[in-house]
């Protein structure tokens, strides 16, 4: 495993051993990997997108593979809350021990579901972030709705940093009329770092049934053919905040990873490739410790926005 200490980095107020995270629903509760891979091999996890109640979520089929990517309609299947918080995250004590950052993703209908959720969280063990998800285009409410207002996502932000105890990301919608101005929002409302883009709205459809693939009709489209659009959105963001951005979208390699940090992300999260190669967080650490060295830098840090000087 990598161990490469110049590929630390700092999202706000929390240090990550290395700046790539597997992203919510990609790597469940952490645990599940661990017959496979070692988990410690990422700078963070998040885990599942977690409700203030149990979901069943969306009916199958749920998982569609298109050209250079793939569509899900999970639609947020989880325990709910309480569940999680009592069994799920007692089962990270090792993996927190390795310094790999737990943070829970968190997805409501209302702001109330969302300061539920908060504020059970402040008494919780192994907890380092809280990502609050105003992106998820897989649910009849919420979701979306609330990333696409630029007022609302200052109102959950705001509402949401008073009354936690832990740093607040707010995972942003993808299609919004100008990504700035939602960007600024969080940013106005207290958020501690903002992360983006979520999947984009999708249909698949089976030419012979004539019908749509997806038992939910529609669903969410991740991996390498939304990386160009994930990059525009996550330099526009980088420049319109102060605060730290988290690239996300169809990231796959170590090259991935440098575009998205020359970009001005301060991190990345890994999502959809984790299914082809479950130790793909060391792979690209591996790839971009050699990057680092190649070109003489002495940190990861020192390539971080260099996009931004270059245009």
């Amino acid at each position: 495993m990598v161990t490469d200490k110049s590929l630390g980095t700092t999202v706000g107020s929390v240090k990550f051993k290395n700046p790539v995270i597997a992203a919510s629903g990609t790597f469940g509760y952490g645990s599940e990997y661990s017959p496979v891979v070692n988990p410690a091999q990422f700078g963070g996890i998040v885990l599942k997108g977690t409700t203030p109640t149990p979901r069943v979520g969306n009916p199958p089929p749920r998982l569609i593979e298109t050209p250079a990517g793939l569509v899900n309609s999970i639609g947020l299947e989880n325990p709910g809350i309480d569940v999680v918080l009592k069994e799920k995250l007692p089962a990270l004590d090792e993996l927190a021990k390795t310094n790999t950052r737990i943070i829970l993703n968190l997805s409501a209908d209302d702001l109330d579901g969302f300061l539920s959720m908060v504020e059970k969280c402040n008494r919780a063990k192994n907890l380092d972030v809280l990502e609050i998800n105003l992106s998820c285009p897989n649910l009849p409410a919420g979701g979306m709705q609330f990333g696409t207002d630029p007022k609302m996502v200052e109102q959950i932000s705001s509402a949401v940093k008073k009354v936690s105890t832990l740093p607040i990301w707010i995972k942003l919608a993808p299609l919004v009329t100008d990504i700035a101005v939602i960007a600024r929002a969080a940013e106005n409302g207290g958020a501690c770092a903002i992360s983006l883009i979520n999947t984009l709205p999708a249909l698949v459809i089976d030419v012979h049934a004539q019908r749509p693939v997806l038992g939910n009709v529609f669903g969410g489209l991740s991996g390498p053919a939304i990386m160009p659009f994930a990059l525009r959105q996550v330099f526009i963001a980088v420049q319109a905040v102060k605060i730290p951005v988290i690239g996300i979208g169809g990231i796959s390699s170590w090259e991935d990873t440098v575009c998205f940090l020359i970009a001005g992300a301060k991190a990345v999260q890994v999502g959809t490739a984790i299914f082809v190669e479950p130790n793909i967080g060391e792979k690209i650490c591996s790839g971009l410790s050699d990057y680092l060295a190649q070109k003489g830098y002495n940190s990861v840090n020192e390539i971080i926005g260099k996009l931004e000087k270059a245009v």
